[in-house]
């Protein structure tokens, strides 16, 4: 009797191939036979007065929200910026003679303020008080007119 010509491996394949079709066979038999039970019905989202999902519709005798136009605010809003008292109080928080700039703490706003040397009116140190007026530098607030506070 002759050996067959078909390897171990190619029957292992021949059987994948075919247990891979019956499955795909089973496959399309189950969509056909689901196929009433979803209805496009269940498949609507509709989204409420907050933004969320949801399944129920919305319900038209409900009051609806009138806005308008110039109410709507695109961006960041503007921060206003009180200024009731031009001259501040605050500690030096760190400061470098040799360099010649600091850091000031606002003791209202406990805000840091850079300060440079040469907007200073007296010597001044790391922890000293001091008082200051702030403008608007290149890179933010400045403090300008710094001297002692007694």
């Amino acid at each position: 009797m002759g050996r067959s010509q078909e390897t171990f491996n190619k029957k292992e394949v021949r059987n994948k191939k075919e247990k891979k079709r019956k499955e795909k066979e089973k496959k399309k038999l189950a969509r056909k036979d689901g196929e009433k039970k979803g209805s496009l019905d269940d498949m609507i989202a509709y989204v409420d007065e907050n933004g969320m999902l949801t399944s129920t519709p919305p319900d038209p005798t409900k009051k609806k929200k009138v806005i308008k136009a110039e109410d709507i605010e695109i961006g960041v809003p503007s921060r206003a910026r009180e200024e009731i008292d031009p001259i501040r109080k605050g500690t030096v928080a760190f400061f470098n003679e040799s360099k010649g700039y600091g850091f000031i703490k606002d003791s209202e706003t406990k805000e840091s303020v850079f300060v440079h040397v040469n907007n200073v009116l007296e010597e001044i140190k790391e922890g000293n008080l001091v008082s200051f007026e702030v403008e608007m530098g290149q890179k933010g607030p400045t403090a300008v007119k710094v001297k002692l506070f007694k």
